[in-house]
Formats: C-alpha cells, structure tokens, sequence
C-alpha cells in the first residue's frame, strides 16, 4: 500500500500551461513558434536552455527575457509575459478537492513543482489553500534543481521522512513520470482529471 501522493503544480492543479502561453501569443503577436527559436538560440550561446536556469534559480527572471529579448525582433518586450500567462491559468478545483481528500485521509502530501522564483506569489495565489493540502511544498527556483533531475525527487522525499516506494506522483510530462519511476515511485501522466483520479486511486491501493 502506498501511503504518499506528489502532485506537480501547473497543468494538474490548474488548466493546461499550453492556454497561458497561447494567451500570451495572442496579446504579443509573437508565436510561440518564434518564441521557440529564440530559445534555442538562447540556448547555443549559453549552453543550456535558458527556462531551464531560470527554472533552477540560477537567473532571474530579468535576465532570462533579457536572453531572449536579444534574439527577438528588435524592440520586443517580454514585460507582460507574467501577468498575461497567470491571468489565463485557472484552478483545477476537482483535482485539487481530491489532494484535499487524500491529506484528510492521512495519506503524506508534498507539492512538486518546477517554477520561477519571482512567480511565487503569482502561482500559490492560484492555490490559497496549499499548506493545508501540501505538508511540504518543493520548488526548484529555491533548491537548485529541477524535474527530472532526480535529486529534486530523492529531496522531496527525504523530507517528507518516507522513502520513494511509498509514492505516488502524479505530473502532466512524462518525462518527469519516468523519472519517478526510476526512484520506484508510482506515476501517474495526468491528461484530464477524472482518469488521473481513477489512476491514482488504483495506485494507492495496488502492492
């Protein structure tokens, strides 16, 4: 019996990212093809994406415009990019209803998420409730790490005081499933909220 769920934080306790970032298209006039490329040019001069240090703390959130500004068209600015992205994200108030009930429950509960740290205020507005849902909330802008780096899960746990195996994690990339399934957590690919909550109920019940 597993006896702990890790939620990730956007596109499962909230609407799909993928609407915050058509939103900002829709305001800028810059597709989020253009978008793209400006990151992987980004990412040729500095070595790494550049959401991915920014994800980790490791720049700010000035600097990461800033890297992307200089491969935009000139006079482009990403200065909107926050209010107009979190103004589109809504609650998923079943999914989140249903971590409630998992904590009542008494199962453990820890949120995961990879974020920035200036959204911070932005992103747990969104979720007023958290620490009476989450008893441990990780972000990566505040632990330099990031999913699916699999130290950011290995922390997770270790301050939840469980080991890995009495997991379940539920996230909206796959990528960071299999990566807590390699730690031997059970995961779940969250794709609509009724079909994770069924997964996640099997899961916690399975062996």
């Amino acid at each position: 019996m597993k006896r702990a769920f890790i939620s990730d934080f956007g596109g499962v306790l909230t609407s799909p990212l993928s609407e915050g970032f058509l939103a900002y298209q829709e305001e800028s006039k810059v597709s989020l093809e253009e978008l793209g490329l400006a990151m992987g040019r980004a990412a040729e001069i500095h070595g790494e994406h550049p959401l991915f240090a920014l994800e980790r703390g490791e720049i700010s959130e000035r600097e990461f415009a800033d890297r992307l500004e200089r491969e935009l068209p000139d006079g482009f600015s990403l200065t909107r990019l926050r209010e107009v992205y979190f103004e589109r994200l809504v609650p998923n108030v079943p999914m989140i209803a249903f971590a409630r009930e998992l904590r009542e429950r008494g199962l453990r509960t820890a949120l995961l998420t990879n974020n920035v740290r200036e959204w911070e205020p932005l992103w747990r507005a969104k979720l007023p409730e958290l620490d009476e849902i989450f008893e441990v909330v990780v972000d990566s802008a505040f632990v330099g790490m990031r999913k699916p780096d699999p130290q950011i899960y290995e922390l997770t746990v270790e301050r939840m005081g469980i080991a890995a195996s009495d997991c379940v994690f539920l996230d909206d990339l796959e990528v960071n499933c299999e990566a807590a399934r390699a730690l031997g957590m059970s995961a779940v690919r969250f794709e609509d909220t009724g079909r994770a909550i069924e997964a996640i109920e099997a899961a916690l019940s399975g062996p």
